[in-house]
This record gives structure tokens, C-alpha cells and sequence, in this order.
């Protein structure tokens, strides 16, 4: 079967220029999904093609992932990434992928000792927000999460992300081995000290001793990531087949755009991600809340309120002057003002998202972009509406970007279709829905303290904006709330 390591591609096929027999796992990563691959692969891969190197990366899957890594296997672990703008489209061949392990192909004990092979020395994870087990509500480990309390009962077999980290810094303290740093390239805010939050919390259940070597070897730098990487389908799976002459199974479309903002924080060296456009700085937080509110916030309010009104992708949303209005006044009007980013043009930044989230190439599923929306709200949304509660300054479309989130995760598009409810909540959201009506539907859902706290459900001003908006919404449907509450 022909696979892109045995076939002869095009000339505008970008391929690896490098020796790819020189490179060595010195990456281990957890999560070979979709952003991994048109993101950090593809940076490192920018890397070894401008100066060559060994910075090899190791993917790892541990229960699910088996038929891609399989097909990764197959065609040498290179993967194609389609780069696609609205004048053209620009196919990668990535090769900075060496090795691969998945616990169904391989073995957990194989997995564990793969991050204590001495080259090792930098761990990375695209694992989103369940996989750190965190709990919402404290920021530190769940400890009654079923994977942590089984990686206490089973620290040598551990199923969890942290459980795992501990195990390997554990065994790598244990044979003289030097520690490694720990690198989020997750969206969630603080993504540094979220991962470090976890290690050190399983670690000091495990020992005191080895969550102080833990805390004193190993560095946890945070992470600025930004592209936008809808997931595959059969439609740009196809596209890509048809742009090399052959089948990728592990390919990837994505935008032209690229960002990566790293805290410069490494135990154990890392690869020159400078070459290729990344930004390494010291502090990393006002990058990660400008990108957040601005982009991601943003983003959400169009998943939400786009999907209520029968808009499939956000380039959809875009075309109605109304959703692109709303959009470009959220990110100026209510999300910059709470940003503490300096030398920042925030108006060429929002004109640019704008400009990116209009992409017709993309085709951006506002589903997608909605799942998973009781863990981003916070931060998206509810850190900047805090922020205007404090100077009593005006919210409105941050409070109908709330609404449209306990709108859409009801259940029920306007047409009265079924939603596919994509959360860790979902059962809890479906028992909270199903309790309550239209009229106290908002109320109902301040009962959501891993959502809104304990401050903001008991703030009247917060409970009877977002009410507002929902009720104008349920009354008059989400495209003209949209327009009547950005003025558009």
C-alpha cells in the first residue's frame, strides 16, 4: 500500500529536508490529537529543517489512539498538515515524529519507561482540561477523581497523566537520572502551574521527599498557543489526498496563522523553537488572558449563539454582519479593557481575528468549537465579567455569550432539534435542565459552583444580566439578540 514515506510527491509538497535518522525521543508527548500536530510538531519540524538536530519526538497515547498511532506506524511517522488560506493552500510533510507508544499497542510498562530513557528532556502534554484532574473549585489535584485515587492505590500501574509524571520523576530520582521539564500546550489559563498543581499533588501523597526533589528539578513553563485546527473529516481528509497523490490518514487542514508564546523556563535544554517564530518571554500570562478573552471568548460566543441560529461554522457566522459586529465589539469594547497586555495593538488584533475567523476555508464546526464549555466559560467569559462587576462598567454581550452557553447546553436548537451536549458535566447539566423551565432556567444553573463559583450566583447584578439575556434569546431567538444587544 502506498503511504506519503513511499511515494514520490509533488514539488509544492513541503518535505523534510533533514536526516531524519539523526533524531532521538528527546520530546516525549502526551496527546497526538489534532493541534499537537499542526502546532508544536510542526514548529519543531521548522526547527530541524533550518539547522537539522536531534529534538525527535515521542508520541503517546495511553487508552484510545490505537488505529492512528497504528496508521502513524505504518507510514514512518510522518503526517501531512494542510495549511489553508482563502488564496491557496500550502501541504507539509512533518517529520519531527521518531517513535510512537499506546498502551493498547504496546504496554504501560513500556509507556513508563520511555520518559526515563536519560535523552529525555522535555515532557509535553495537549491533554485539555480533564486530563490534568484538577478540580475546578480549589485549582489542585481531584483527589476524588477515579484515575487519581486508582494511581494511588497503583502507583507502579498508573492510568492518569500526573500518576504517570510522578511514577517516571519518581524512578528517574530513583537511578540518578536528572529531571525533566514539564510543558503544557493546553488552552487553559496558567497551564504551567495547573500541571505543576497536579504533579506536586500526587506527589506528595506518594512522598514528601519526592514532591520537594519534584518541586526543586523539574521546571513547568507556561504556554501561549494559537492556530486554529478544526478536527479532521472525511471532506479535508479528502482534500489532502487529493493535494499529495496519496492517502494520509494522520493529516491535518489548518489556518496559515501560527503563534506560541514560551515561558523561557527549561531543566534540560530544548530545541531553537526561536528559528521558527516562537516567542520566548519571561512572563507568558498577559499573552495567554489577551488570547483567551479575545480570541477563545470570542470564538465561544459565536459556537454558542452561531449554532442556536443554524450557522454550522464560524465563517458562516462571520458573513452575518450582525454575528461580526457582535464579535469584533465583544473583543474591543468588553474583553480589551480587562487585558493588562502592553505593546499590544488590541484593535490590529482583533481586525485579525476577524479577518481569520471569516476564512472559508476552514470551515470551523461551531459544535466542535462549543464542547467542553463548562470548563472554558471561566475563563473565557467569567474572569472578564468579574473584572467589569468590580469598576461597574457595562457587559451586555459577555452576559448574552453566558446565556447563549446555558441556552445551547439545553438541549434544543431553536427548531426544536436535539443538541449533542459535548461536557463533563452533561449529567448534571441534563438533571438541572430537566428540573427547572425557561422562566428560573437561569437561576437553576448558578447551582454550577465547578462553573460560576460561589461569588458570582450570589452577585444580583450577574444573575439578572445574564437572565436578561437568556430571556431575550428564548423569546426572540439568538440572531436577533445578537443584533439588538450589539446594536448592529
Amino acid at each position: 500500500m502506498k503511504t506519503i514515506a513511499s511515494t514520490t510527491l509533488t514539488a509544492h509538497v513541503q518535505q523534510p529536508c533533514y536526516d531524519r535518522t539523526q533524531l532521538r525521543s528527546r520530546i516525549v508527548h502526551f496527546g497526538f490529537g489534532a493541534f499537537h500536530r499542526a502546532h508544536q510538531a510542526l514548529l519543531t519540524n521548522r526547527v530541524l529543517n533550518a539547522k537539522g538536530g536531534d529534538w525527535g519526538i515521542c508520541e503517546i497515547s495511553l487508552f484510545s489512539g490505537d488505529v492512528l498511532m497504528g496508521q502513524l506506524r505504518a507510514q514512518d511517522h510522518l503526517f501531512t498538515v494542510l495549511e489553508k488560506g482563502a488564496e491557496g493552500n500550502q501541504p507539509i510533510i512533518v517529520g519531527a515524529v521518531n517513535e510512537c507508544l499506546n498502551a493498547k499497542l504496546d504496554s504501560l510498562a513500556a509507556i513508563i519507561e520511555k520518559f526515563c530513557e536519560p535523552q529525555v528532556a522535555i515532557v509535553s502534554l495537549t491533554i485539555t482540561e480533564k486530563g490534568y484532574c484538577i478540580d475546578p473549585a480549589t485549582g489542585k489535584l481531584d483527589m476524588q477523581n477515579a484515575r487519581i485515587l486508582h494511581d494511588l492505590e497503583n502507583p507502579g500501574e498508573p492510568h492518569s497523566a500526573p500518576g504517570i509524571l510522578v511514577e517516571a520523576l519518581h524512578r528517574r530520582r530513583e537511578r540518578g537520572l536528572p529531571a525533566f521539564t514539564v510543558l503544557s500546550c493546553d488552552n487553559i489559563p496558567d497551564n504551567g502551574h495547573v500541571v505543576k498543581n497536579a504533579v506536586l499533588g500526587m506527589a506528595q501523597k506518594r512522598s514528601p521527599e519526592l514532591a520537594e526533589w519534584i518541586d526543586k528539578q523539574v521546571s513547568f513553563p507556561g504556554t501561549m498557543v494559537d492556530r486554529i485546527v478544526p478536527a479532521a473529516t472525511d471532506a479535508s481528509l479528502a482534500e489532502i489526498t487529493q493535494a499529495l497523490g496519496v492517502e494520509d490518514p494522520c493529516a491535518i487542514s489548518c489556518e496559515p496563522f501560527i503563534q506560541w508564546v514560551v515561558e523561557d523556563n527549561f531543566v534540560a535544554g530544548r530545541p531553537e523553537w526561536e528559528i521558527a517564530g516562537v516567542q520566548m518571554v519571561q512572563d507568558v500570562l498577559p499573552w495567554e488572558q489577551m488570547k483567551l478573552r479575545m480570541l477563545n471568548g470570542s470564538h465561544s460566543f459565536l459556537a454558542y449563539l452561531g449554532y442556536l441560529a443554524g450557522y454550522a461554522h464560524i465563517n458562516e457566522c462571520m458573513e452575518d454582519a450582525s454575528f461580526r459586529e457582535a464579535a469584533r465589539r465583544l473583543m474591543l469594547d468588553e474583553q480589551a479593557p480587562t487585558l493588562r497586555i502592553t505593546d499590544v495593538d488590541l484593535t490590529a488584533y482583533a481586525d485579525s481575528l476577524i479577518e481569520r475567523f471569516a476564512n472559508p476555508a476552514l470551515q470551523h464546526r461551531t459544535w466542535q468549537i462549543a464542547m467542553d464549555g463548562s470548563q472554558k466559560l471561566p475563563q473565557r467569559m467569567l474572569d472578564g465579567i468579574r473584572i467589569h462587576l468590580e469598576r461597574h462598567s457595562a457587559w451586555p454581550l459577555l452576559a448574552l455569550g453566558v446565556a447563549g452557553w446555558i441556552r445551547y447546553v439545553s438541549g434544543a436548537d431553536e427548531r426544536g432539534n436535539a443538541i449533542d451536549v459535548r461536557d463533563p458535566l452533561a449529567d448534571k447539566i441534563r438533571a438541572i435542565v430537566d428540573a427547572s423551565s425557561d422562566a428560573d432556567r437561569v437561576r437553576a444553573f448558578m447551582g454550577l459552583s465547578e462553573v460560576f463559583g460561589d461569588a458570582l450566583p450570589n452577585n444580583p447584578v450577574f444573575v439578572e444580566a445574564v437572565d436578561r439575556a437568556y430571556q431575550r434569546i428564548v423569546r426572540h431567538g439568538a440572531r436577533r439578540a445578537v443584533m439588538e444587544t450589539s446594536g448592529s
